[in-house]
Formats: C-alpha cells, structure tokens, sequence
C-alpha cells in the first residue's frame, strides 16, 4: 500500500479502478477486461501513479493496438490517480482459466 494514502483512499480507488475497468470490453468477447482476467497486476505508487499490466485473448487480437489506450483512458477518469501507464504482457498466457465465474456463466462455459 503506498505510504501517503490512508487504506480508505486506497480502497476506494481499488474499488472505482475496477468500475472503470469493468467499462472496457474485448470487442470479440461480450464480457469487460476485468471479469475476462485479462488484467495481471495493478500497482499504485506513492505519488499516485497507477501501472497495470494486462494482456489480450490472443496475442494476434485485432484491437492489441488500441485496448491499451481505452485501458488508459478508464483508468484516468478515477479519482486521485495522476497518471497512468498500461504495459502489454504476454507472459503467462492468457486462457479462460483467468476469467471469473461470472465471465464463465455469461459466455456459457460453465
């Protein structure tokens, strides 16, 4: 937890990241980024940078270009985060293991 922010600030931005991601879908895949477990890791620093790792479905997914900045352009519109950098992984692969149950019940792969 960074050090100048109070746990009720940090929870609070958790809590309004995930909303904010929960917005962004795979164009392919009627299910948001967040519930897909496309999103690796998330780390928000002293000074309120916020960085996350993400990754795709397919490392050929035809939007790889673009998810990144609507990834961003999310993330910017929560309160208290100064700036934002996304980072594409690949490593480990992305399988529908990631994905939540609630992912799993819209898609029907239960």
């Amino acid at each position: 937890m960074p050090e100048n922010l109070g746990e009720g600030e940090v929870q609070r931005i958790t809590t309004d990241l995930i909303g904010a991601l929960k917005t962004v879908y795979d164009p392919e895949i009627p299910v948001d980024i967040y519930e897909l477990g496309l999103i690796y890791k998330v780390d928000l620093d002293d000074d309120r940078n916020l960085t996350i790792d993400m990754t795709l479905t397919a490392p050929g997914c035809p939007v790889a270009g673009e998810m990144p900045a609507w990834v961003e352009n999310a993330a910017r519109g929560v309160e208290g985060i100064q700036d934002v950098t996304v980072n594409m992984v690949f490593d480990p692969p992305w399988d529908a293991s990631r994905m939540s149950e609630e992912a799993q019940v819209a898609l029907n792969w239960w």
